[in-house]
């Protein structure tokens, strides 16, 4: 039974009654319907064929000890094991030559046996039978004067030379089996009773065992739609319905992570947008009120006005790049180009920080060696390795750039003497706006979404790519591209 709610203002109304399409009901319905059928079979089986079943196989036993007897005959022990047989197996057994003269009869040898004068009244037509039949052996059913049971005749030739013939007569009672069928009927009366009361009980506790696991399913589900992420789902007894579990979980967990990562990126954007709008407006006040008649101090400011104007630029611009890639907008156009030559141009732009602030950028390129890739993103992605190196450099101020062939591709490293990176956050670096715990940031320009660009940019160039790193010596990025 299952609850159907329906909802009015001020009412609740719940109706009792079966969900035929339930994999509940489903489930109980077929496992009873499976046991009805194997009932059906054996009642069929046991009631309307037994007597069919019962004389066939009489005639199966008949024929086979008569193919013994024909195996045994003129042997040594003949009579005893014939004797033998017929007390047995409840069979009347005579053998008689074409003169007449009985060779075996059960009463010759002392056993007088059940119905002797009716078995022998019957030699006669069993007799008739067989000289007519176009077979060396016949089977005839004869019934029983004065009884409600038959006798199952059979003959057949021991010996076919003319004159000289010897046949073989088996008669077998076959028993009415009415009294066998009620005793039957009535044990399968309680039999079915109680198959088909176990059958349901089996059938709920099976539907139950699996139904139970995906309604709880259902009911987290429907709480992770609403956005309670992080639920565990739970997946019972079954590897299928525990494998939807993991799956969901990890769905769950996954959606918590990028709730995180979402809200991150509000904050992080908020305050990155917000810090050099504030500045923008308070150096423009300033210009107002303050150095509006001075042109050093107003131009000064003015440059601060320009500089976080172009941040925000940068930042706008990153993140434009950044949606484009993740929706499949932007496309990569591959021509041939320089490597070395790519760089050299790159590193010109870092002159000022060469000769102003001390920092030292060593290029090693021993050769030239030309790739195969969109030359504008793979340059965007080599001046945001350079610029994420400056930024975390160490104390020496240096950055290696290294271009060298590697099995058969190009590797291009970007190396600082850094902090390093804690091997537990190494994973996390290429996402939006992580920033590294270990790091000391010395050179704080940029938009926090450099090494996610440079991700997005090398996965649509299905190239390889990494970072090593040590705390304490540094960090390598590295990528490889296809010469």
């Amino acid at each position: 039974m299952s609850p159907n709610n329906n909802y009015y203002p001020g009412k609740t109304s719940y109706s009792f009654t079966p969900d035929l399409k339930s994999l509940k009901f489903k489930l109980w319905l077929h496992f009873f319907l499976f046991t009805v059928l194997i009932l059906g079979l054996l009642w069929f089986l046991q009631i309307f064929f037994l007597n069919n079943y019962y004389e066939e196989m009489k005639i199966k036993d008949t024929n086979t000890i008569a193919h013994e007897i024909t195996l045994m005959y003129g042997e040594e022990g003949f009579i005893e094991e014939i004797s033998d047989l017929s007390s047995n197996n409840d069979m009347y057994i005579h053998i008689e030559a074409s003169d007449g003269s009985i060779i075996f009869e059960p009463t010759t040898y002392g056993s007088k046996h059940m119905g002797y004068a009716t078995y022998l009244k019957e030699v006669e037509r069993v007799k008739a039978e067989l000289a007519v039949s176009p077979q060396p052996s016949v089977a005839l059913t004869i019934p029983v004067e004065d009884t409600n049971y038959k006798v199952l005749a059979y003959g057949t030739f021991l010996d076919t030379t003319p004159g000289r013939e010897i046949v073989l007569y088996l008669f077998s009672p076959l028993y009415p089996v009415e009294s066998t069928i009620s005793i039957l009927r009535s044990q399968l009366f309680t039999v079915t009773a109680l198959s088909l009361l176990f059958a349901s009980l089996i059938g709920i506790y099976l539907a139950m065992r699996i139904v139970k696991p995906i309604e709880s399913i259902n009911k987290n589900a429907k709480r992770l739609a609403k956005g309670e992420y992080g639920i565990r789902f739970q997946g019972g007894h079954y590897s299928e319905i525990i494998d939807l579990a993991d799956t969901l979980t990890y769905t769950s967990l996954e959606l918590e992570k990028a709730s995180n990562l979402q809200m991150d990126l509000i904050a992080n954007v908020s305050h990155d947008i917000r810090t050099p709008l504030t500045m923008v407006k308070s150096y423009a006040e300033m210009i107002r009120d303050l150095s509006g008649d001075n042109p050093e101090k107003r131009n000064a400011h003015l440059q601060v006005i320009i500089d976080e104007a172009d941040r925000l630029n940068v930042l706008v611009s990153d993140m434009l790049a950044m949606s484009k890639m993740q929706s499949g907008v932007s496309a990569i156009e591959k021509t041939t180009f320089s490597i070395k030559e790519a760089t050299e141009s790159i590193l010109q732009s870092y002159g000022v920080l060469i000769e102003q602030d001390g920092y030292t950028i060593v290029f090693n390129c021993p050769e030239d060696i030309r790739v195969y890739a969109d030359e504008a993103k793979i340059k965007q992605v080599i001046s945001n390795l350079i610029n994420n190196a400056v930024k975390y450099c160490g104390e020496d101020k240096t950055v290696s750039v290294n271009i060298a062939k590697k099995h058969g591709k190009m590797r291009f490293e970007v190396t600082d003497n850094g902090m390093g990176i804690d091997p537990s956050e190494l994973e996390h670096i290429w996402d939006r706006y992580y920033k590294a715990s270990t790091n000391h940031v010395r050179y704080t320009s940029g938009s926090g979404l450099g090494l996610s660009i440079v991700k997005n940019l090398l996965v649509l160039h299905k190239a390889e790519f990494g970072v090593n790193s040590e705390i304490g010596h540094g960090s390598t990025f590295w990528f490889e591209l296809r010469i």
